[in-house]
């Protein structure tokens, strides 16, 4: 999840990770190295839908932003490192925990959407996993980030 936040220029997460000194080539690095894996079962759906997170909205929202099939691509078609099998993307623990962290996180701001910048701040909550551990290794806190987030977020409306 992390290393998709670098894939969608403009959003606001990628905005605080370039502030906050946190590149691209790092974060790549890194995941590469620590790199986990997760396979979905038939409930991971039904445990999100929960949560209030619709899987064929996200990914009606990810194929507007990345095209048709985005989610349907190789991981190995992306990178050879990788090698992800095709058809849907799976959510392990970390992914699901990030996401409902991600939801409480627009809550707590009064927003009516998931952004990426809601995603990132889930991440920095701890036990979410290897990007949380490496993001508050190189310094990124959650409630500056949040602060961070709310003045960019300020900013916009008003711009």
């Amino acid at each position: 999840m992390l290393a998709a936040l670098y894939e969608q220029r403009g959003n606001l997460a990628l905005t605080v990770l370039e502030a906050l000194s946190v590149p691209r080539e790092e974060v790549e690095a890194e995941l590469e190295r620590i790199r986990t894996g997760g396979v979905a079962t038939p409930s991971d759906a039904e445990a999100l839908a929960t949560l209030g997170i619709d899987l064929d909205e996200v990914r009606r929202q990810v194929e507007e932003a990345f095209g048709p099939g985005a989610l349907d691509r190789t991981r190995s078609g992306m990178s050879r490192r990788w090698g992800w099998r095709k058809g849907h993307l799976p959510f392990g623990r970390d992914a699901k925990k990030v996401l409902n962290l991600a939801l409480r996180e627009a809550l707590l701001l009064k927003h009516n959407y998931i952004g990426c910048e809601h995603i990132l701040l889930g991440m920095l909550h701890e036990g979410t996993g290897a990007a949380g551990v490496f993001l508050r290794s190189r310094g990124v806190r959650q409630d500056a980030t949040r602060i961070i987030v709310e003045e960019l977020l300020k900013r916009r409306r008003a711009g």
